[in-house]
This record gives C-alpha cells, structure tokens and sequence, in this order.
C-alpha cells in the first residue's frame, strides 16, 4: 500500500477514458492516455494529476501504480471497483455505464479539462498507435530492454522546457506525497 496515492482518483481517470470510449477501453490504450494526461497537466500545472510512480516499459512510459491496479495487480474494492469492472482479457470497463462528470468527485475542473484535451487530441489513436507517438513524443522514455526502470519527474519537466526548475518541481511532487502520507496515517 501507498499512503500517498489516491486509488479513488486514479480510478476515476481511468473511468473517464473508459467512458469516452463507450464504456471499455483497451488497457493499453488507458494506460498511454492517462501517461499523456498526467504530462499535460504537468506541462501546465507544473505538477501531474495522480502524482503516480512513472517507468517506461516495453510500449512507453505508464504511471505504476494505476497500471497495476487496470492489470489486476492490487486490489482496492472499496475505491477502484466502485468504478472499474475487473480486467478482461485486454480490456477494463465501466461498472456504471451512465457515469457522470459529476461523479468524478476527486477531480478539479482543470484536471478533468486536461483528460478531455487528451481525449480530443488522441482518443481517435488506437493502443499501437499511441505507443509508438508516446515513443517518439516522450523524450524521458527510455526502452528498458524487456524491463522496466523509473522515469524521474524531474527529467519529464526538463523534457516539457522546464529545465531551469525541473529540480525544484519535482521536489515540490515528492513534498506532496510526504504531505498525503501523513495525511493518511492520521
């Protein structure tokens, strides 16, 4: 368990996309949008959404840790299955097809700008496609030969013209997790 992330609100990103693609969504696909909206917003906000673990992996960057719950890996009932069906086969689906955005309740109006951007700008991708353009398009990735190894948030804000401050804004994403973690053991 990760005192510092916000299972709830990583399932509630994810169900967006879902959503916005009819209800299921390839777990590929999933994983590179919500990478991509995470850098928006970090491009932006100089912070990301889900404050998540990054790594490359074979078919580009994924934020860990909602990558394995989408995978099946960690099991959350109360906060992920409220809104995500069980993995099946290569796909993860709505538990309520009639989600609202205002069910989204873990996420702030800019957030939920940032993953309808995302949609718009690469909801028409396939999950092939958005690998390959998160391979070519996400200097930070680096191929981890079959593995998989971190992605520093300070190298993201570098590679999205943020160098000069990139130190200091990752630090700023790592006093967040501090913050949530003693927030959660209170």
């Amino acid at each position: 368990m990760t005192p510092w992330f916000n299972v709830r609100k990583a399932a509630q990103v994810t169900a967006f996309f879902a959503k916005q693609e009819g209800g299921r969504i390839n777990v590929l696909k999933a994983v590179k949008l919500i990478y991509l909206a995470d850098r928006l917003f970090m491009q932006k906000y100089d912070c990301p959404i889900l404050n998540d673990k990054l790594v490359s992996m074979p078919h580009g960057p994924v934020n860990s840790l909602t990558y394995n719950y989408i995978a099946g890996g960690e099991v959350d009932e109360e906060n992920w299955d409220r809104y995500l069906t069980d993995r099946e086969r290569h796909d993860i689906g709505l538990t309520d097809d009639n989600l609202t955005e205002d069910a989204l309740d873990e996420l702030s109006d800019a957030e939920i700008e940032a993953l309808h951007e995302i949609w718009q700008a690469y909801g028409h991708m396939d999950r092939f496609e958005l690998r390959d353009y998160t391979h070519k398009h996400c200097p930070e990735w680096v191929d981890p030969n079959g593995s998989s190894c971190p992605i520093h948030y300070e190298l993201v804000f570098k590679f999205l013209g943020k160098a000069e401050h990139s130190s200091e804004l990752a630090s700023r994403v790592e006093v967040d997790r501090y913050i949530d973690e003693l927030f959660a053991r209170a």
